[in-house]
């Protein structure tokens, strides 16, 4: 703070202090009057100047420590760390959207072949690879069925876990 900015406030408590002494009721003389006035305002502005130094000189450090704070290794790695953790649950909440996705488009492929719809063919799953279990009618059936999950984009690999059900004689 510049002392262009402290002189309100010196003015201010200047006035203070003289309405101060001008209510009191003493014999002192008005020479004596002015002095205390003026020692008042001296010690005021003093004291002004001293806590705008003060607060500038506690404002620096503020500074210092936080740009120290913010430049520190353990600060960066930290900050690093937090970023990777991030990237790494963003890849796999995608992975996981992906797989559900892959699975709902596998199934639905699954139902719109005849000889499959009515089958109960469980589909699963994980990290593009996509499992099917349960019963298929035939071998051709089976085949099929692995073929339609290939052509779901995204997936990977096929675990055909598809079992073959006996020819009724």
């Amino acid at each position: 703070m510049k002392l262009q900015k402290l002189k309100p406030v010196l003015a201010l408590c200047a006035a203070g202090a003289l309405l101060s002494l001008a209510g009191c009721s003493d014999e002192k003389s008005d020479q004596s009057a002015g002095k205390q006035i003026d020692s008042a305002v001296e010690k005021t502005r003093d004291a002004t100047v001293a806590g705008a130094h003060k607060a500038a000189e506690l404002a620096e450090k503020a500074r210092d420590n936080t740009r120290a704070y913010f430049e520190s290794p353990e600060v960066k790695r930290d900050a690093a760390a937090v970023k990777e953790s991030l990237k790494n649950a963003s890849d796999a909440l995608t992975a996981k959207t992906d797989d559900a996705a892959i699975t709902a488009s596998v199934t639905a492929g699954l139902a719109r072949d005849s000889e499959l719809s009515a089958r109960r063919i469980d589909v699963s799953t994980s990290a593009g690879t996509v499992r099917l279990a349960g019963p298929a009618p035939s071998a051709e059936a089976k085949a099929r069925a692995e073929t339609i999950a290939r052509a779901v984009k995204g997936v990977n690999s096929v675990d055909n876990q598809l079992a073959v059900a006996a020819a009724a004689n």
